[in-house]
């Protein structure tokens, strides 16, 4: 008999649910625009698969009405769940006028979106981190209850960028939640080949926070992580590391060929473990998912994504006077 751990964090059965069907959306629209992006449709795709679980437990884990989050690149699971669309995506890999992220001007996957609280990021990896330290300063010089929550790679976790963020952060105990997805590559560089220490949190000693490593592929330990850190930031008792460790199913962007720094074994192997997969076992097991519901939210899903490409393929490019909006000053 499966034992029931959503129960135990608080989570009913429609949220687990929820999470699920998350989950398996950022994945649909991630297949999607791979199949755009080969199909001479869209420029660019840096991918999420097999980071969904640690994006969504986590994402889950906040408040969506007022905490602020700051993102990188592959956190379509995150940003989803803090209120954007497949169409907002879709807009933005089609680099649409109506891309709520930039108007069609960043590269994909620099998510920003006021309304939701999504802090606009930049191709430079890690600079989010200081931003969102500064952004838990600002609220706390105010007196306002949220917190912010980044996210990097590991390879950015060797980034000025992190380690200054996260001292000051420590010293000023700031509300905020450091979350490094591992995925094992920077880029071509393996995980052994960038770290001296076991895990990316045992750095969190050094800047007077609590650091935890948890599995990446179980949403219910990332969602578990996640809250005793926001838990904690809020009753002001400062920062947290959390570091989910996963694999990163697909090649570094649609312009990278990782056949050329890991073996197909290797890659294989790694599917075994695909959160859509087991997590889906785990609620098929306590009867939350049955055969007719998964083919009514892939039916569902199917519908949704179908809907955003033909919106975003369809809707007007920016017009060319537009070059300077958000630029420089307007009247």
């Amino acid at each position: 008999m499966t034992e029931n751990r959503h129960h135990a964090l608080g989570l009913s059965d429609d949220t687990v649910l929820d999470m699920y069907k998350t989950m398996l959306l950022a994945r649909k629209i991630d297949e999607r625009m791979w199949l755009l992006n080969r199909a001479g449709k869209i420029p660019f795709v840096i991918s999420c698969q097999g980071q969904e679980a640690a994006q969504v437990g986590a994402a889950y884990a906040l408040d969506r009405n007022k905490d602020y989050i700051l993102p990188y690149y592959r956190d379509m699971g995150v940003v989803l769940t803090f209120g954007m669309t497949a169409q907002d995506l879709m807009l933005s890999g089609f680099a649409k006028a109506e891309d709520p992220n930039s108007g069609g001007r960043q590269m994909p996957g620099h998510f920003g979106q006021k309304k939701n609280r999504i802090v606009t990021g930049s191709s430079p990896v890690t600079t989010q981190v200081p931003h969102a330290v500064g952004i838990a300063l600002g609220g706390k010089m105010e007196g306002k209850d949220f917190v912010t929550f980044t996210t990097f790679g590991e390879g950015s976790s060797n980034q000025g960028d992190f380690h200054e963020g996260a001292n000051f952060a420590g010293v000023h105990k700031l509300p905020v939640i450091f979350m490094c997805e591992n995925n094992k590559y920077a880029i071509s560089v393996p995980i052994e080949k960038q770290l001296a220490c076991e895990n990316v949190s045992d750095r969190a000693i050094g800047y007077g926070m609590p650091g935890i490593t948890v599995d990446g592929n179980d949403p219910l330990a990332v969602y578990q992580a996640v809250k005793e850190a926001a838990d904690r930031a809020r009753r002001g008792e400062g920062p947290s590391l959390v570091e989910t460790v996963s694999y990163r199913l697909t090649p570094h962007s649609s312009d990278d060929d990782d056949r050329a720094y890991r073996p197909r074994e290797e890659v294989e192997e790694a599917k075994k473990l695909d959160a859509i997969y087991t997590f889906a076992d785990y609620l098929r097991e306590l009867g939350i998912l049955t055969d007719e519901r998964q083919t009514s939210i892939e039916n569902e899903l199917a519908k949704i994504v179908d809907d955003a490409t033909d919106y975003a393929e369809q809707a007007p490019y920016a017009d060319p006077e537009d070059l300077m909006k958000h630029v420089y000053a307007e009247e």
